[in-house]
């Protein structure tokens, strides 16, 4: 049982305390409390980021993200039926309580089990042109461009490796050697990296019709020219959580219009509202797809992201949206370079596999 006291916070903390006290502990929870420590509610990322996407602000009091009605255990309760409870139940901490609601301890579900690799698949797309990086990227594709010293790709795949992924597949077209020499079969990294080479270019999820595979677990899909501090832990459960078919991960994304706009009505004009702001839910490059998904993508076709999730939203399929509240960067045009350059030792620790 791990100790809890880190995990408490009194009912009166807003959800920015929550958020920095979820970004400190390894059991991804915040206990909320009252003066005499009775357990109110629970907080977990998951909360949090569908607080988000119901534009809560982090200014708002805890108790509006909070999971009132928590499962828990009692002090004294056989640590193996609590593993039981936790598998049945599909939740990964359980806090314990007195018969008085006190709260006296947490079971983590990643104590029993340890850490594990995953057997998810995982997609890096890697086969565009990237002609918004030229000359950059006129004799190296742009998952090869260096950042902080090393490719943009070998950053993604060593954090994916952090998580326990360890099955890689790379869509490949564009000055392709230069991504299979540098990486090869993965053994550097000790994992097992396979290529899908498109012939001609086929969109972001045009490649995914050539794999092969009988997949029994959701796969991972990601641009190759993204530099994300993601915790793919928290992105897996937060899709099963939804019982999502697919998920796609999510940036807000705020514009502010350079003018005055005019609310007319009857030829009149009623309301002036100057330079308004706009926030919008963009899409962001990262996706889970369950194996069945796979049947949406034509064979041998251009094919992208957002048309794949139109198809399912067409056939009424679960596609939930995973706000990104961590470092995100797409790296589309030389700003963007420059700006990874500039933050990259700041946000990535440097480490070796």
């Amino acid at each position: 049982m791990k100790k809890y006291e880190k995990l408490l916070l009194p009912k009166e903390a807003d959800i920015h305390a929550a958020i920095e006290k979820l970004d400190k502990n390894e059991a991804h929870i915040v206990l909320v409390v009252d003066a005499n420590r009775n357990l109110l509610g629970t907080v977990t990322d998951g909360d949090v980021r569908r607080g988000i996407l119901q534009a809560v602000k982090l200014s708002d009091s805890v108790m509006k993200v909070m999971n009132s009605h928590p499962i828990v255990a009692k002090m004294g309760e056989d640590t193996d039926a609590i593993y039981a409870l936790m598998r049945s139940k599909q939740i990964r901490q359980i806090p314990i309580v007195n018969e008085s609601g006190q709260v006296c301890g947490i079971e983590i579900l990643d104590d029993f089990l340890g850490y594990q690799k995953k057997d998810n698949i995982v997609v890096l797309m890697a086969g565009g042109m990237s002609m918004r990086l030229r000359p950059l990227t006129n004799d190296c594709p742009k998952p090869m461009l260096k950042v902080g010293g090393k490719p943009i790709l070998e950053t993604i795949l060593t954090s994916l490796i952090q998580f326990g992924f360890h099955k890689f597949y790379i869509s490949i077209n564009y000055l392709a050697n230069q991504i299979m020499d540098h990486f090869g079969d993965g053994s550097k990294w000790g994992v097992d990296i396979h290529y899908i080479e498109e012939v001609d270019k086929m969109g972001t999820a045009g490649p995914l019709s050539l794999l092969s595979l009988n997949l029994k677990h959701p796969l991972i899909v990601m641009n190759s020219d993204l530099l994300t501090k993601i915790d793919f832990n928290q992105l897996l459960n937060f899709h099963h959580e939804q019982k999502a078919t697919a998920t796609m991960c999510v940036r807000e994304y705020d514009y502010t219009v350079p003018y005055g706009i005019c609310t007319l009505e009857n030829n009149l004009i009623v309301d002036v509202i100057e330079k308004p702001t706009y926030k919008f839910f963009i899409n962001a490059g990262v996706y889970v797809l369950e194996p069945q998904v796979l049947n949406f993508v034509p064979k041998n076709s251009y094919f992208d992201m957002p048309t794949l999730f139109s198809s399912l939203i067409k056939q009424k399929m679960r596609t939930a949206p995973f706000p990104i509240r961590e470092y995100w960067l797409d790296i589309g045009h030389l700003s963007d370079f420059e700006k990874a350059h500039s933050e990259y030792e700041h946000v990535f620790e440097i480490q070796e596999y």
